[in-house]
């Protein structure tokens, strides 16, 4: 499991972030600030108080804001240009598929899910439209 091994504000909107398996990248965290859950955090000086949270599954703030480790990783994902990882774990993490479950829906090995969830290997348009004909397909 991928945990959150560094954590630093490096503008009012902006994380530094390292994680456990060597991936940096600069998270900006704009957009999810609109929602009201995170108002306390549109304040710099209380943005800049980030910790790391227990075992680093999570960031927190002294106002007792939280955001968690999956979060942030569909957030790196993005800004390090891996839209295609993001989406298929969204996929997954909608509905609740493990990398076994995921695996027999697909017809990949579960080595191949792990990979392409963790951003490891960039993922085929092909696999991306199966992914969307299975939620067609369960969705009757």
């Amino acid at each position: 499991m991928r945990t959150i091994v560094a954590a630093k504000a490096k503008a009012a909107t902006t994380l530094a972030l390292r994680w456990s398996d060597g991936t940096r990248a600069d998270v900006d965290l704009n957009a999810m600030l609109r929602d009201k859950k995170l108002r306390a955090l549109r304040d710099p000086s209380e943005f800049g108080r980030v910790h790391i949270g227990e075992w680093g599954h999570s960031l927190e703030w002294p106002s007792g804001v939280e955001l968690g480790a999956d979060t942030l990783w569909l957030e790196t994902l993005s800004t390090t240009g891996r839209e295609d990882a993001r989406t298929f774990l969204e996929w997954r993490l909608r509905h609740g598929l493990s990398l076994a479950k995921t695996a027999d829906a697909l017809g990949l090995s579960r080595r191949m899910v792990a990979y392409y969830s963790n951003g490891e290997k960039p993922i085929p348009k092909a696999i991306l439209l199966a992914c969307k004909g299975w939620e067609v397909g369960h969705a009757a």
